[in-house]
């Protein structure tokens, strides 16, 4: 696949099978995401990559019980108020049930810390996308970076105390077989020329 078409028919995928992907294709995402670019070349983004499902269902346990706990407010995007109130009903699944999660952190008080994790997992989803895989980046664990079970969790899988947790990313094969690949209508992201 072309970059310009991996990239065009990039599309979340919010249901996956149960298959792992070979761990080749899954170093292979992870590659794409460690060679995007980051400020200064820092290059300080950590990938914490989950493929154990005993350990994955023990996160979504915690981050099920974190949000359930929290008020909605005013100021709360729409996707997190949808995931306190699925949390509070106990059917919360933030990784969308996908045999791989990816969480990516940088350091602490680093200005690009988000800018440049998100490069990476741009270059995930489009390398996740060219090789039939479907992926999705979530921000659950970002929105729980300062909660201490979350922080507890992670920290015994390899996030350091100087890190912030700056988003995550599922991956794994659609349960319809392959990622949908029909182009969104563009309605936004205007684009002036000066010419």
């Amino acid at each position: 696949m072309e970059a310009y078409d991996a990239i065009i028919t990039r599309r979340s995928t919010r249901k996956y099978s149960e298959v792992m992907p070979d761990r080749e294709l899954i170093e292979k995402v992870i590659t794409a995401g460690r060679y995007a670019p980051s400020g200064h070349n820092n290059q300080t983004t950590h990938f914490l990559v989950f493929t154990n499902k005993s350990i994955l269902a023990e996160l979504t346990e915690i981050v099920k019980q974190e949000f359930a706990e929290m008020e909605i407010t005013e100021d709360m995007y729409i996707s997190m108020k949808n995931a306190v109130n699925a949390s509070k009903k106990g059917v919360f699944v933030f990784h969308y049930n996908a045999p791989v999660l990816i969480v990516t952190a940088n350091q602490k008080g680093y200005g690009n810390a988000v800018a440049d994790s998100a490069c990476a997992l741009e270059n995930m989803m489009i390398m996740a996308n060219s090789l039939d895989l479907g992926s999705c980046w979530i921000n659950q664990l970002h929105w729980l970076d300062e909660n201490p079970r979350i922080r507890a969790f992670l920290y015994k899988y390899g996030l350091k105390e100087e890190e912030t947790i700056t988003a995550g990313l599922v991956l794994g094969y659609a349960a319809d077989g392959m990622p949908d690949r029909n182009a969104l209508e563009r309605k936004g992201n205007p684009v002036t020329w000066v010419e």
